[in-house]
């Protein structure tokens, strides 16, 4: 045996054994066989897959028929055993099998062969009213590419049954993603929310559409503030709820529910519960220093420059906490340390200071050059600061309307993409923010108010543009 994991050969071999009458090597090969196959469903139906392709029908029904009880359950597994029966002339055993596929449990049910697009074409051909294969079907075309198929599968499904929130959610994605039917994939999500409203990650992604349909803030807040028990089931969704606090400035509400559970890491969502934690905290220390709680500040500026072990992530090497720095020492200038003081504002005037397109999580963003700017005319060095805000402006206007790509690399994207994103859209988000920070620093500040406004109309729920828009200079300059 060169190949311990070629199944259709220990069968064979197995039942060479049997016709020479030698029945217990035979059972010893079946018993090895089964060993191997680990009573994967998905091996019984690539052995039948192989006896298929060489018209071997009969043995193929048998290899499923072999099935252990356990692998039973499985959708594809019936429909193949039906597809086999009928090319053998058992067309009563066919069509009692496809009843069961029907109803057979749908969850983690994959197909992805061409073996079983031919099997559940068959499928809909002999029962049409079979709304669970033309679902699978929409599943295995929508893999292959074939996008607008795929859509017209699940439609058919979901005239069958509208009942089942998965071809509700499918239909979302891909009216979406590759139709732009904004309201359709609106409806069918809401749909699919509807159909079954303890799945967390269908709530997940309805949020996650409702932001970038822009949504308010309050709106989205109300939703998820109706499924409590829902939210706590998925570090993401509830990290949007805390975001969801933040960017609705309830910062104390905030840092609760960030202090109250264990987050752990997930790809993609990177730098996320730590961002929401230091940005609850500085937005908390402005507040402080705006009542005149200058010591209360201090210790929440010094608290967000680190993280707490609950948030499940450290802090990355090199990162940037300029704004921080430049709050601290606002703070320390009105407690009358002035050495204190310059010593901080000297800290945040350093880090890289040429702006970039910011993709991804670990990338410096246009804030800290901002805040770079500020800590260097607290300095004294008002030419350093007004170089940084001009830096700004001039990356964000030759950039603006530069086409993006994704570079084939790409990974840890700051957000979900389930929905796919215009990056050209976002990157003039970024620049058009990144020119207003520089505006601020200048001090034309009308000017600055108004590009901030623009990214609000493309990115309602964008904290930076919230919590620069209201500018007060006067308090920390």
């Amino acid at each position: 045996m060169l190949d311990i994991a070629d199944f259709g050969a220990y069968r064979e071999q197995a039942l060479s054994l049997e016709a020479l009458g030698l029945r217990s090597d035979a059972k010893t090969v079946f018993e090895e066989l089964k060993k191997w196959m680990r009573g994967d469903v998905h091996n019984y139906i690539a052995v039948a897959s192989d006896y298929a392709a060489a018209g071997l029908y009969e043995d193929a029904a048998c290899v499923l028929e072999e099935a252990p009880e356990q692998a039973k359950t499985y959708p594809m597994l019936y429909y193949v055993q039906a597809f086999c029966y009928a090319k053998i002339g058992k067309l009563e055993q066919a069509n009692r099998t496809l009843v069961h596929a029907a109803e057979a449990v749908p969850d983690y049910c994959f197909p992805n062969s061409l073996f079983e697009l031919d099997v559940l074409l068959f499928a809909i051909q002999t029962k049409p009213e079979d709304g669970k294969a033309h679902y699978y079907l929409g599943n295995l075309l929508y893999d292959k590419k074939r996008h607008l198929d795929a859509i017209a599968c699940w439609e058919t499904s979901r005239t069958i049954d509208d009942t089942y929130p998965v071809v509700h959610r499918n239909l979302a994605l891909g009216y979406f993603n590759k139709q732009g039917q904004i309201e359709k994939a609106r409806h069918s999500l809401e749909q699919a929310f509807v159909c079954n409203t303890s799945d967390a990650r269908v709530l997940y992604e309805l949020d996650q559409l409702y932001k970038k349909l822009n949504i308010k803030s309050d709106e989205r807040l109300n939703l998820l503030e109706s499924y409590p028990g829902i939210v706590k089931l998925r570090d993401d969704l509830f990290l949007e709820y805390v975001t969801v606090h933040n960017t609705m400035k309830q910062h104390k509400i905030a840092l609760s529910l960030l202090a109250g559970r264990t987050f752990h890491p997930w790809e993609g969502g990177e730098g996320n519960a730590t961002g929401q934690y230091r940005l609850a905290k500085i937005e908390l220390a402005k507040s402080d220093l705006r009542s005149g709680r200058i010591e209360q500040a201090v210790r929440g500026l010094r608290e967000a420059l680190v993280y707490p072990e609950n948030l499940g992530e450290g802090k990355l090497k090199g990162s940037q906490d300029n704004d921080i720095y430049y709050y601290l020492g606002c703070a320390y200038e009105r407690l009358k340390l002035t050495d204190k003081a310059m010593l901080t504002f000297s800290t945040a005037s350093q880090g890289l200071e040429e702006p970039t397109n910011a993709m991804y999580y670990n990338d410096q963003q246009p804030d800290m050059i901002f805040y770079q700017g500020l800590a260097w005319k607290k300095l004294g060095h008002v030419k350093e600061g007004t170089r940084r805000f001009n830096k700004l402006i001039d990356y964000a206007e030759r950039h603006l309307f530069e086409p993006v790509k994704m570079d084939y690399f790409a990974v840890s994207l700051p957000d979900f993409l389930i929905f796919e994103d215009d990056l050209n859209i976002r990157n003039q988000i970024h620049c058009t923010y990144m020119k207003a920070l520089g505006l601020l620093g200048l001090g034309r500040q009308d000017e600055a108010i108004l590009h901030f406004e623009s990214v609000l109309k493309l990115e309602a729920n964008h904290q930076g543009a919230l919590n620069h828009m209201n500018w007060e200079g006067s308090l920390i300059e």
